[in-house]
């Protein structure tokens, strides 16, 4: 029986859950959960990562506080691309940037006047983000930070947890690939790359595969939790490459939809998909596990409905926005969850309210009416995917797979298999910690493959199936909202 700890952060919300694997079952329990934060510090913004490390220690705790159990193993994923730069004695150099910084922004094409967008792809194949790790960096070339100058190290967001925890400094394929600093082809960093940069190579780690032992907890941090010194596992450290790991699926003829913060679209493949017409649609080919890839699009997803509960009082909860989005008229707002105007998440009604104006829609008020077009646009961006998906990859797609927080909103599942025609098979919920913990039974032998651990999930999980309805309609909506998108006008907040 294998008893495994996985810590899971995402942009909004940490948790620390345990898994209890025995007899082809696993069993999930929750240790911990806590808010993630974001620190603005002098018109900047930045993760609290002392806090979030002190976090996971309260659910180290919480497991120790059990009876002491014999075999067990630790691991952690966090969200993408963001970094922190240490010393050459070790320490942090500050607090890291988040991703929603507004340092990157007119950085993507500064950069790519210097190295054409096709090199950069066939470097990486990688989607063109300005988010990414590659134009994080030259920003801080642009800006001249003094930081560059004094790094020895360049730990991504998991790395830095597990060398807080273990004094190793390592990086995880799943992670590396998705920073646009990576070759999957060589399987080593893009030199080329960092040339251009003007940046040492030598600040990035060693890259290994998903479900490598990285060492033990160290003692001291042993002594403080009264948690066992037991091993650490580079588990599919990139959350969506944990998510996708835990879907339960056979076959190859599915597409999966990880849905949370985000919504990741996409399917597996067992190379990677660097033609020119998956660079054409902007895909982006991240590692996977059990020698696999994920060739997927990066959409805005659950955020944007966090957007509106927190931009005021007033607003409904999660629940009360699906609710009123349900009772609301259908079709009267169409926005593009691919469009990175909505990423932010940070006041929504304007956002929304000014694509509308832009692209010559009626601007909503009712918070109902504005969440429901939110939940009709995912669903009808889905189905754009899902056809980019076919004509890239040549095979067919029969059905889809929502896991992650988003499996939840019944009514957004639904939709999306009223909009694509397809089966829809929703959950599990908790995709991502039980996609880190099955790859640590992986990597120490308790699971043999990939499909065997997708075997286990299907298991121990249940999964609620959405037939497609009323697809006419749906068909009538796409024809609309694709003629919504392809509107021209002048975007002001593009890079």
């Amino acid at each position: 029986m294998l008893h495994a700890i996985a810590v899971d952060l995402v942009a909004e919300s940490g948790r620390v859950m345990q898994g209890d694997l025995k007899d082809g079952r696993l069993d999930l329990y929750e240790l911990h959960r806590f808010p993630n934060r974001i620190v603005d510090v002098h018109g900047h913004r930045h993760w609290d990562v002392w806090y979030l490390y002190d976090q996971i220690k309260q659910g180290m705790r919480a497991f120790a506080a059990q009876p002491r159990t014999r075999n067990h193993s630790f691991g952690i994923d966090t969200w993408g691309v963001d970094f922190a730069l240490l010393a050459r004695d070790g320490s942090i150099l500050g607090l890291p940037f988040s991703y929603r910084d507004d340092r990157t922004k007119g950085v993507m094409p500064k950069f790519l006047k210097l190295m054409p967008r096709q090199r950069v792809y066939e470097l990486t194949g990688i989607q063109f983000l300005s988010i990414n790790t590659l134009y994080q960096l030259y920003s801080m070339k642009l800006d001249k930070s003094p930081l560059l100058g004094v790094a020895t190290d360049l730990l991504f967001m998991p790395d830095l947890f597990n060398y807080l925890l273990t004094g190793e400094k390592l990086t995880e394929f799943t992670f590396a690939t998705t920073s646009q600093l990576y070759n999957p082809l060589t399987r080593s960093w893009a030199s080329e790359l960092f040339e251009v940069l003007g940046i040492s190579a030598g600040l990035m780690q060693e890259v290994v595969g998903p479900g490598s032992v990285i060492g033990r907890l160290l003692p001291d941090v042993c002594d403080e939790t009264g948690f066992p010194r037991c091993q650490v596992v580079a588990t599919a450290s990139h959350d969506t490459a944990a998510a996708v790991a835990a879907v339960p699926a056979e076959g190859d003829e599915w597409m999966y939809i990880s849905s949370g913060t985000w919504s990741l679209v996409g399917v597996e493949t067992t190379k990677p998909n660097m033609s020119p017409a998956a660079q054409r649609l902007n895909f982006t080919n991240e590692g996977g596990v059990g020698g696999t890839y994920r060739l997927l699009k990066n959409l805005s997803g659950m955020r944007m409905l966090q957007g509106l509960v927190c931009d005021g009082e007033e607003v409904p909860d999660y629940d009360g926005l699906t609710r009123a989005a349900a009772q609301a008229p259908e079709f009267r707002l169409f926005i593009d969850p691919g469009n990175w105007r909505f990423a932010g998440g940070r006041d929504a009604d304007f956002a929304i309210g000014h694509y509308c104006m832009m692209t010559r829609q009626n601007v909503p008020f009712l918070h109902g009416h504005i969440a429901r077009g939110i939940l009709e646009s995912l669903a009808l961006k889905y189905r754009q995917v899902l056809g980019e998906l076919r004509r890239v990859c040549a095979r067919p797609i029969e059905r889809i797979h929502i896991v992650g927080g988003g499996s939840r909103n019944r009514l957004l599942c639904q939709m999306t298999a009223d909009a694509t025609g397809l089966e829809v098979h929703a959950g599990p919920t908790e995709a991502t910690a039980i996609g880190n913990i099955m790859v640590q039974a992986m990597g120490l032998g308790f699971v043999g493959s990939l499909e065997e651990i997708r075997r286990v999930v299907a298991a121990s999980c249940e999964v609620e199936v959405y037939k497609p309805r009323n697809t006419k309609k749906w068909d009538k909506a796409y024809e609309s909202f694709r003629e919504v998108l392809g509107r021209r006008w002048r975007d002001a907040w593009a890079d």
